[in-house]
């Protein structure tokens, strides 16, 4: 199947199902806000290098965590008991969304380009996105942000500076988020981390219906 070369004046994109077999849907097109949120709605994501036109993707298989399924290991348990573990919402999206940044291009590299940065921003000031800082002992200890559209979150990245920091703001955010009926957080891909956590692998026909019952009413 070819991949669709989309054009930055036609806000659109193809079937999702159309996608190849690694996930591979479209190129091109911009990051304005209502490409974002139309993308985000069909389970569809930008995810490319600075170097790179911008790449849509949207895989058949989905790794996704279920609120009120979130793990928490013995040991973290152990963690959350000894210490003062809390969370703040929207604390600073911007600051988050570059430490997130920092860590990932010290460690591995990174996709949080300046224009991501400024078009999740957009989508913060719009309320479709949000950050999660985490604090240990009233120390900031980690975070991380996303989309959140209805009752469906999709994680984009996350970051710490202490132990654990960002297995409690994962933590503490899947409560929050069982507390307010959400139905699930995208993962996008699989990792060994999110799997300990509780993360599993759906197909795309169970993404879709998770999607269509959390964001119906947008």
């Amino acid at each position: 199947m070819a991949v669709y070369a989309l054009e930055e004046n036609d806000i659109y994109f193809p079937n999702p199902t159309l996608a190849e077999d690694d996930g591979l849907l479209a190129v091109g097109g911009d990051l304005s806000l209502e490409r974002l949120v139309l993308a985000y709605t069909n389970g569809i994501f930008p995810w490319y290098n600075k170097e790179n036109p911008i790449m849509w993707w949207c895989p058949k298989e989905r790794f996704i965590i279920r609120p009120a399924k979130i793990h928490i290991s013995h040991s973290m348990k152990k963690f959350m008991k000894k210490h003062d573990v809390r969370i703040m919402v929207n604390r600073d999206f911007a600051d988050t969304m570059h430490r997130c940044r920092m860590k990932r291009e010290f460690q591995e590299g990174t996709w949080i380009t300046d224009e991501m940065e400024e078009a999740y921003f957009r989508l913060f000031e719009n309320d479709y996105a949000l950050s999660v800082e985490s604090y240990i002992d009233g120390t900031l200890a980690g975070g991380l942000y996303g989309v959140c559209l209805g009752r469906c979150f999709f994680g984009e990245s996350m970051f710490s500076d202490m132990e654990n920091g960002s297995k409690v703001a994962l933590i503490l955010l899947a409560q929050l988020l069982e507390d307010n009926d959400f139905v699930m957080i995208d993962c996008q891909f699989h990792t060994d981390h999110l799997e300990s956590m509780g993360g599993e692998r759906i197909g795309w026909d169970e993404y879709r219906a998770l999607l269509d019952e959390g964001i119906l009413g947008l």
